[in-house]
């Protein structure tokens, strides 16, 4: 039954995409040829719904839960699913980029878009465009609104820290200037608040709240849960890019070979004696898979699994004491199911 009503909510969110796709590809303020319509189409087709759509959901998710069991209007549907897809073309517009970046091959189980036949640096070209479009949906659906403003705040603050958060992860990277001396948790956690927690827990909730009326300067306790689910993620997510099977989480990890700040290694660093951090001076942030395996093969040596598990149970109990000492139900209910959706996941 559970299953027949996500799969019916996630019908109808589909739909809405369809919706402001066709209303952006028709976008009077540009004047279009067949040619460049095709190849908008295509992209957004290749790159904003193909993902497990967590985050848009959410905003409906959300919603619903703050409304407390009240009737929804498909209007009420549509405004919620409408700022659930600018989370999902926000989220699409990072991506693009941040696989060009990294020189990345996969995403989502297929070719990175910039990989694609004739694609190559225009790519950037569309990730413009795709940032560009969360405007056009905004103006075009909530202009009248009395949380337009706070919408755009929200956004724009939004992206702002994100990619704060993804220079921070860049510059700490740099080719020829590794250090593994600075990767400390400290570190760690600052570049994941920003690069993963705000956009990907605090946005969906916080458009939530938006739509139901309410003031965000209300809910500070609320940001902080999130941004403390956000960081649980993203540490799930460097498990996964070295421990996860490539084929459930859609991408080959390669934060070894990126030599990313990445959990992992910073656990390690704190862990290893003198030899074992010689070999991984010597092996991270290399691309031969050697020296990859080796790296790994030091992960598992001082059981950093075991490390993760660890973390992931205190985290988990943390989060639980922290949503329970919220004082509204609703908001409780919206905590957990985010909390739920991401406790022991695989992908």
């Amino acid at each position: 039954m559970a299953e027949a009503a996500n799969g019916n909510a996630r019908s109808i969110f589909l739909a809405v995409y369809d919706d402001l796709k066709r209303e952006l590809l028709h976008d009077p303020a540009f004047d279009f040829t067949k040619e460049s319509r095709e190849w908008v189409e295509q992209m957004l087709d290749y790159n904003v719904p193909k993902g497990k759509l967590n985050r848009g959901l959410s905003v409906v998710d959300s919603y619903k839960l703050l409304k407390e069991g009240k009737e929804l209007s498909k209007d009420d549907v549509f405004l919620a699913s409408a700022l659930g897809w600018c989370i999902e073309w926000l989220q699409a517009y990072f991506l693009v980029l941040d696989d060009i970046m990294d020189n990345s091959h996969t995403r989502r189980g297929q070719p990175c878009w910039f990989r694609q036949p004739k694609v190559g640096l225009i790519a950037v070209n569309d990730g413009i465009i795709l940032r560009s479009h969360i405007s056009r949906i905004l103006k075009k659906h909530f202009r009248a609104k009395p949380y337009y403003v706070d919408l755009i705040d929200l956004f724009n603050e939004v992206e702002f820290q994100t990619a704060s958060g993804q220079m921070l992860d860049l510059i700490t990277t740099i080719e020829g200037d590794k250090d593994l001396a600075r990767y400390k948790l400290p570190v760690h956690r600052r570049i994941v608040e920003y690069k993963t927690a705000y956009y990907s827990f605090y946005l969906p909730v916080a458009c939530a709240l938006l739509i139901s009326g309410e003031d965000l300067a209300n809910f500070t306790a609320v940001k902080d849960i999130l941004v403390q689910m956000g960081i649980y993620f993203q540490v799930q997510d460097d498990y996964l890019d070295c421990f996860g099977d490539p084929e459930v989480i859609g991408k080959i990890g390669t934060d070894i070979e990126d030599f990313k700040c990445s959990w992992l290694v910073v656990q390690v660093l704190e862990r290893a004696n003198e030899n074992q951090k010689n070999v991984l001076t010597e092996n991270y942030g290399k691309a031969d898979p050697g020296c990859v395996a080796k790296v790994k093969a030091l992960y598992r040596e001082l059981d950093i699994e075991a490390v993760f598990l660890e973390y992931e149970k205190t985290s988990y109990e943390q989060l639980i004491s922290a949503i329970n000492a919220q004082p509204s139900r609703a908001v409780q209910e919206v905590l957990k199911s985010f909390l739920g959706k991401i406790y022991k996941r695989k992908k």
